[in-house]
């Protein structure tokens, strides 16, 4: 019982941790039909705006509990400004081209976001642990758990609710669907396409940064931090369905919990089975467990 716990819990709140980090991705895919491969990059500079953010917040003498707004205001605009600017300056001038093209223009992006990461921010790295240990921790009987880790689970649960809502209560939600079914329509009913792929571009991106903002007061902050995140990202997307929020959630938990057991009952598999479990939903539904309908133009 105290192991299945144990898996439970650490794999809800791994589950949490991928879920931000894969909406955005999925976000932008079910919009744009873009695989962005630079959202590792955005990730990462969430991390290191949250870090030199936080740096300066406790180096000032600033109220400890105001770095948890520092964090998610920093990550934020950094994300948001960023992925204007890569929608305007780049992806504007690609759209229509064939997926796999998308695909590999957002793979340059990501190297040279890299490059921009090292430019600025160097190659030395970055700690904010000051937040991550301002909340203590949780003890239950022989288990104790980092009270900024659960806090991560109602943070996921949270930004799921926004997403749902925002999409399925709101007009510009709606508007957003309508892009989503069906482009060349929603430009002929005067739904302004460009905005909204710019919008949504900016809004995928923030919640990379964001993710890797939240993500920067547990661990070390150092280069090549996005690279890894986009492969668990895309295990997640694809796994739960590309393009959808409650596929991205559902992914998430299932490879959450099927990599907290191998922790704990199979270490040496670890690596492995975030893929193993991927490999497997592909081979039983190919499009992924809830992939949107495509409609058929006749």
């Amino acid at each position: 019982m105290l192991t299945l716990t144990a898996i439970l819990v650490d794999g809800v709140i791994y589950a949490s941790w991928l879920f931000i980090v894969a909406a955005g991705l999925t976000l932008v895919y079910g919009v744009m039909r873009i695989l962005n491969l630079a959202h590792g990059s955005l990730y990462a500079i969430g991390a290191y705006a949250a870090a030199s953010a936080v740096g300066w917040y406790f180096g000032a003498g600033h109220p400890p509990a105001g770095s948890y707004l520092l964090i998610a205001v920093s990550a934020l605009a950094a994300g948001a400004l960023v992925g204007i600017a890569v929608e305007r300056g780049v992806l504007r001038l690609m759209y229509g081209r064939d997926e796999v093209v998308m695909v590999l223009v957002t793979y340059a992006v990501l190297l040279v976001l890299e490059d921009l990461i090292k430019l600025v921010w160097g190659v030395e790295s970055y700690s904010a642990y000051q937040p991550y240990q301002l909340l203590g921790r949780l003890t239950v009987g022989p288990m104790s758990f980092a009270n900024y880790d659960l806090a991560l689970v109602a943070v996921s649960f949270l930004l799921a609710l926004a997403l749902w809502w925002g999409l399925n209560r709101t007009r510009q939600g709606k508007l957003l669907l309508a892009v989503i079914h069906d482009r060349e329509v929603s430009a002929a009913l005067g739904i302004n396409v460009t905005r909204v792929f710019m919008v949504t571009f900016a809004i995928g991106a923030a919640l990379g940064a964001l993710a890797g903002a939240l993500t920067a007061p547990a661990i070390s902050v150092t280069t090549g931090l996005g690279v890894e995140v986009i492969v668990l990202a895309f295990a997640v997307v694809v796994t739960g369905g590309l393009g959808s929020v409650e596929g991205a959630l559902v992914g998430a938990l299932i490879v959450g919990l099927a990599r907290a057991a191998s922790v704990h009952l199979l270490p040496e598999v670890e690596l492995f089975v975030i893929y193993g479990v991927m490999a497997l939903v592909l081979a039983l539904r190919p499009q992924g467990l809830f992939a949107r309908a495509a409609a058929r133009k006749i």
